[in-house]
Formats: C-alpha cells, structure tokens, sequence
C-alpha cells in the first residue's frame, strides 16, 4: 500500500496527469490575489494542459449519454442550486436579483448586490443552474406590483405589508409561508397557472441567452420543494435541453404533488413528449428527520424493484455538502472518523416542528444513503442510492460565492458581509434557533467532461463523473480496475491509463479473476490560490454474507514523514492559522497527493463501494475572515477554523451471484 506523496512528473506537451481545467478559469488568477506567489504559479502550472483537446460542436438532441462515454479529460466548476427574487420565500427574504444578474455573476461580470455593494467573482465558474422553487414561481413578485388577484388573499397581502414594513418583517412572513407549505394551507391563488408560466417562460429565455456553449453552460432548471410535515425532499431538477424543449412545459411543483415518485413520472412523460432528458439531485438530507434515504418510499411502503429503478434512473447524484451543513457523515454514525464532526446542521426538519431525534440520522446522509443502497440492492436486485457527489450552495442571495474569504450572503441582506451578519437570526420558533454564524460557506461541484457544453457537462453527471468540494478548487482523480500496479505511477498519462484499464469516479467494479482485491488509483493537487493537502483518503462501505453494514476510512497518501500507528491512526498535520489576523501559512502540508491502494480488506462475494476523501490543511473559517474584517470579538463557542475536504463518486464493487 502506497501512503507517501508522490511526485507528479512534468513532460513537454503535457504532464503526468494529463490534468485539465477550463481555460478561464485560470484567467482570473493573475486579478485574484495578491498572496499568488512564484509557488502558487508553479501549483496552478500543474493543473493546466499543454496541450488541450479540441473543443467539438455539440447538438442539444445528441443521445451521447446513452453510449458508451469517451475519456473526460477537461474539469469544469460550477453550482446546481441556486435561487434568486423569483423564488417566493428568497423574495420574502429582501433579495433584490434575479436570474440575469445570477448568471452575470457566476460569468464573472460585476453585479450589484441587495445592500448595493458591487461585486465580483473573482474565478468565474464554468456552468450554473438557476434553481428557483417551482411553488408559487414569481407570484409575490406580482403581488409586489400590485396584481389584485393575489393581494385579495388576505395571507398574501400580510406578507407583502409585513415587507413593505421593513426590519425583520420578510423573514416573520418567511416562517409563515414555510409553515403553511407545510401543513398545506398555502393560498391557491400561488399556484397560479398563467403568472407562473409568464415566470417561466421568460426564465427559460434567459438562461438560453446566457448559455455560451465552449465558455459557459447555463443550465435550464429549477427546485421542486416537497416538503411533507416539514421534513425536507426536495429535489433540483436539471435538463439537457435549451429553451425549445423545456418552455413547452410548467414546471412540476410540490403544489401538484409532495411524491418523488409523481415527479419522475412527470419527467418521463416530458421526455416522451420531447425528446428531451432530465435528471433530478436530491438536497442535502440532514433537514428530512429520516425521510430522504429511508427504506420505505413516499407513503411509507418497502422499497420495490421498480421504485428503486425508478430512484436509480432519475436521480444519479446526491448533494453532499451546502450552506444548511454539510451531509457527508455523522460522529453518531461514524463514531472512529476524526473528519465526521465536519459543519452539523442537526437540530430538527426544515420547518424546526419536529426536534431530531438519533434513530433518523442514517438516512439522512451520503455514507450511511450508500451503505443503505447495498442493503436494499440485496432484496430487490437494484441499488436506488448509487449516487455520485454533488455539491450545492442552496443560497438564496442571487449569488454564489461559496469560499471562506469572499463569502457573500445566502439569504437575503441580512447575511451578507456586515458585522452584525454572525449573530442575525434567521430562524427561531422558542425550541430552535438558527443564527447567521452556523451558516456554511459550501460549496462547488466539479465535472470531469468532454467540453463545456450542456451535453457534455449533463452527461457526465448522468454517469457520476463529478466529486463535490466545500469550497477549494482542487483537482482530483480517482480510477478502479484491477490490473492497476505500482509501476504504473511513472506513466506519463495516468489519466489515459486510468480509462483504459479501470473504470472512472461513478463507475462499477464486476467480479474478476484475479487473486486480489481491486486497486485505486488516487490523485489530488491543491487549489492553485489556496491550502495545501493534509492527506487522501478512502472510504469504503460493504454489506458482509450476514447482511450487516459496515464502513472504515484507510489514509492512503498524507503529507510529511507522519506514520500510521498499530491502531492504524494518522497523526494531525498540524495547525497554521492565525485567528487574530485571519491567515494561515502553507508551510505545512504538500501540494499534490497521488497513488495506488489495494483493498487489504475485500471479500469477492459481498458488494462494496468505494470512494476518495480529500482533507485540506486547517484554515481560517469565513466567521474569522469577518472579525478581521470588521474588527469584531466573536464569542468563543463560534468555530474560527475550518478543514475543507473534497468528496467523490465511489465505484462501486458488484459480486456476480
């Protein structure tokens, strides 16, 4: 087992890894900071191809995601959950932006924020989808200018004069509007069929002008906000197609209905109906008290094959990591992982009318969803949790800037950057209470594709071909096959290497005649502006012949001359951050990470997954870059440090029977 940082070795015309970003991504480093010294230079030197495949003209009906899928040497970084004014409760909240300056933003253009700061990303990303919540899409925006039909309802017209009145009024009509979702008592008069489709309409034009195929995709797209007694299902749904497929439809909302199921009939019925595809990313399940990732469906019965195909199809990613926590792991469900008690957002459901209780915790997130896949694949043949790693932001400002240092908002001008932002309220109903502190700055999905372009980028999240970061830009690869070997290492195109005898991130593992357990080929390089890597893990997750689960970590690649103790312990990096002054030092740590990891552990009868957990050393968390700021004291229970990590697609192993 190799656990030591290797070094990448650079070639003319190209480098080991055949590493490759897009272009304009690294355009914005020479604006970006100051602190982008020689060796940030020669760091970000690493993660640029010299020699970068052509970019190929791409048609929206193109099937290309039903073949069998090239080798993806491009990496793209973007965010698939993001709202603006045109969603009610963001419009409640005060956001002032719409679907136009979100997509500015995220191009890199200046925009003006709610509290009117200019602002700018200072990377642009490479794709965006603009996920407003189908309920009730752009109806107070109408009421907002006057539309008698909505203000005749006397619920509707108190939010509007509670907004009007200023201060904290948005948000009291904001827990108003959550609770009445979710009890079902919302005025009807939201629903309506002809403000929504104007809304949508225009929406769809929109993100058409903005899509740029080659330099920028924009994503049609939007937030279906199932919510049944306050317990969190929602989903983003993401389509392929441009505004000529999706502007023939309404979008599906939980108004219709509150089962997923009813969803992904919608869906299929859009594809027949158009040729079109779609796909849906369920949220973070931390705010579902046990909902998200159960093993019984929507109205409480064993899951069946064809739910669980149903599941598969429609739904190939899982958001991991946003702004409402991050829903990797749990210290309860992983009690021997240093890395579980990362962000928790685990107090109650989304509307704080039910307190969480311990038993919900493992169908809430990502690990223990994947363990619970295998479990049910056993019954029914099928694994509907088979997820890849998707990272959202779920802000509500209009903006997505998701990195500690530039964190600017997530719901509404009472959240973005102020001194007073760390202790503003943004919910609590006496038994729990959410402050602006607990908000985390998470974060960015990354695409390893063809090109930029819709087909290209949708079809790599189809097959899972993504991994999900909590904020740093780092780049990674992770391959699966079993004829893998250490002097593999040296290869010049590792990545080539990779595809060629082994499956990528998302990929499946079938038993194979060989005397040994499958080989991992892992590589990680630093976020070119920011911290280095304390190590690379693997986590995997199985079900032994007695249909128990189990999961364990294995540190396979760390920084310095460190030593796996007898326990199989790694010792901490170490910690440079400096809380007064809001900085850290890359003095320890390494740059890059790569290697090779055999499964010391595996069983060829029994069915496994697999996949790569990237620890960043301990930086300043955003409430720190604020105190410095504007030069507050913040209390000592408010974390002032933070280990950023990167999470990918398993692979997972399946035994034939």
């Amino acid at each position: 087992m190799l656990a030591t940082a290797l070094p990448i070795p650079v070639r003319p015309g190209g480098i080991g890894l055949h590493w490759c970003v897009a272009p304009r991504t690294l355009l914005a480093l020479g604006r970006q900071h100051s602190r982008a010294s020689l060796r940030t230079w020669r760091i970000a030197a690493l993660v640029i191809c010299l020699t970068l495949a052509p970019m190929r003209a791409t048609h929206a009906d193109e099937r290309s995601h039903l073949s069998q899928p090239p080798s993806a040497t491009h990496l793209y970084w973007g965010n698939t959950h993001l709202h603006t004014k045109l969603s009610l409760d963001a419009l409640l909240e005060g956001t002032a932006l719409d679907d136009d300056d979100a997509f500015r933003f995220a191009r890199g253009e200046e925009v003006v924020s709610t509290t009117g700061q200019k602002v700018r990303l200072a990377r642009p990303l490479d794709f965006l989808v603009v996920s407003d919540h189908a309920e009730a899409l752009g109806a107070l925006n109408a009421a907002l200018a006057g539309d008698q039909r909505l203000l005749a309802d006397p619920a509707i017209s108190r939010w509007v004069d509670m907004m009007k009145a200023g201060g904290n009024g948005g948000y009291k009509a904001l827990y108003e509007f959550v609770t009445a979702r979710s009890q079902h008592k919302l005025p009807a008069v939201l629903n309506d069929v002809l403000i929504r489709r104007t809304v949508w309409q225009a929406h769809v034009l929109v993100t058409d002008r903005h899509n740029d195929p080659g330099r920028f995709t924009a994503f049609q797209g939007y937030e279906w906000t199932s919510a049944p007694g306050g317990n969190n299902l929602h989903r983003v749904i993401v389509f392929r197609d441009g505004a000529d497929r999706v502007g023939r439809i309404l979008p599906f909302s939980a108004l219709d209905s509150e089962d997923p199921q009813d969803l992904w009939n919608f869906l299929d019925q859009y594809e027949r109906q158009t040729g079109g595809a779609a796909l849906t990313i369920p949220h973070n399940g931390n705010l579902s008290n046990g909902k998200m990732y159960a093993l019984t469906d929507f109205s409480g019965n064993p899951i069946t094959r064809h739910y669980a195909e149903q599941r598969k199809k429609w739904e190939p990613l899982m958001e991991i990591t946003q702004l409402k926590g991050d829903g990797e792991t749990h210290p309860f469900l992983s009690p021997t992982d240093e890395f579980s008690d990362y962000e928790r957002w685990d107090k109650a459901n989304l509307d704080g009318s039910v307190l969480k209780r311990p038993d919900m915790l493992q169908y809430e997130y990502y690990r223990s969803a994947l363990k619970i896949g295998l479990q049910i694949a056993e019954t029914v043949g099928v694994n509907p949790y088979q997820y890849g790693a998707n990272a959202g932001s779920d802000s509500h400002s209009g903006l997505v800037a998701m990195d500690e240092d530039n964190f600017f908002g997530v719901e509404g001008p009472l959240f973005e950057p102020s001194p007073k932002r760390w202790e503003t309220p943004l919910f609590d109903n006496g038994r729990v209470k959410i402050l602006g502190w607990q908000f985390v700055a998470s974060g960015y999905m990354a695409i390893w594709a063809q090109d930029n372009t819709r087909v290209s980028l949708w079809d790599a999240m189809q097959r899972k071909e993504t991994y999900a970061t909590t904020g740093p830009r780092m780049t990674v690869r992770f391959f699966g096959g079993w004829t893998f070997h250490a002097s593999d290492l040296a290869a010049r195109d590792l990545t080539k290497l990779g595809y060629a005898r082994g499956v990528p991130m998302g990929g499946e593992l079938h038993s194979h005649r060989t005397s040994h357990g499958p080989t991992f080929l892992y590589a990680a390089l630093k976020d070119p502006i920011g911290a280095n890597l304390d190590r690379i893990q693997i986590v995997k997750g199985w079900i032994d012949r007695m249909q128990r689960l189990h999961e364990r970590v294995y540190d396979v690649a760390w920084s310095g001359s460190r030593t796996v103790d007898a326990s199989g312990h790694l010792a901490a990096v170490g910690n440079t951050v400096d809380v007064l002054n809001a900085t850290y030092s890359n003095d320890i740590g390494t740059p890059e990470l790569r290697g090779l990891w055999r499964d010391p552990d595996f069983d060829p009868r029994v069915r496994a997954f697999y996949y790569a957990r990237v620890i960043e050393i301990p930086t300043p968390r955003w409430t720190t870059y604020d105190a410095k700021r504007f030069g507050i004291d913040l209390p000592a229970e408010i974390p002032k440090i933070t280990v950023e990590r990167a999470y990918t697609s398993p692979i997972w192993y399946i035994p034939q029977r």
